[in-house]
């Protein structure tokens, strides 16, 4: 009797940022197809648009984060991250979808990701003064490439890994793009708003610990019923 209310509570979120997800990048492919369209006539393949747009992100995090520079470093880092949606509108229009394609874009994600968190703990480390806030700022760092990993290592064994949890890579980019963006604003003047970055790192960390620990529990019971399944297939065969 307990289990169907386990599975509703699971599937709950879960529906909730398909949803999410499928309307906003619809809303996205309708505005941007045009531009990925103008690209593809000037030449532009969708792989030179990801490594651009990594660069970008690159960019904008270590050369401005670390300044405590955050409007603008995350004015720039949005802009190049709009190119995610660029890329693999390209790939669908002309047909080019691969398993290359998304190795490249899966792997120079971690890449844009460990950036921009490497650039908050870059500010905490100097200007920003204060150890606590870059230890935060790592484990963010740290925590969202093994959250991701341990989906991908799942999966690569052959298990479904059937849970998103709590604080997924898109979310941890909307909390602290959007804070550090607003922190920011206190350099013009609006006051106590700085805070909100510390915040945002804090909520990330600790939902990236929650999401770590769902996809851990997930994968070692997965794995059991695997096992327990490939034992009980011989014994079913010998009868």
């Amino acid at each position: 009797m307990g289990q169907p209310e386990a599975t509703r509570a699971a599937a709950t979120p879960t529906v909730g940022k398909a949803m999410l997800n499928k309307y906003a990048r619809a809303f996205f492919t309708r505005v941007l197809t045009p531009f990925a369209a103008f690209l593809i006539r000037r030449g532009v393949s969708p792989d030179t648009v990801t490594l651009i747009g990594t660069a970008g992100v690159v960019a904008g995090a270590l050369v401005f984060y670390p300044r405590g520079e955050f409007f603008w470093g995350t004015v720039v880092i949005t802009l190049f991250v709009f190119s995610d949606l660029v890329d693999g509108n390209m790939a669908r229009q002309l047909g080019r979808s691969s398993r290359w394609g998304a190795f490249l874009d899966s792997t120079l994600d971690r890449v844009a990701d460990g950036a921009i968190f490497g650039g908050f703990a870059l500010w905490y480390a100097g200007h920003g003064n204060d150890n606590v806030l870059c230890a935060v700022s790592i484990f963010c760092l740290a925590s969202g490439q093994v959250v991701s990993y341990t989906k991908a290592r799942g999966e690569s064994i052959g298990l479904p890994v059937a849970v998103n949890g709590l604080v997924e890579r898109a979310e941890r980019l909307v909390i602290s793009l959007v804070a550090a963006g607003f922190a920011g604003l206190h350099k013009f003047g609006v006051p106590g708003i700085q805070w909100l970055l510390p915040i945002a790192l804090w909520i990330v960390a600790v939902g990236s610990l929650v999401t770590l620990i769902q996809r851990v529990v997930t994968v070692r019971r997965e794995s059991a019923e695997a096992e327990a399944a490939t034992r009980q297939s011989p014994s079913e065969a010998a009868q």
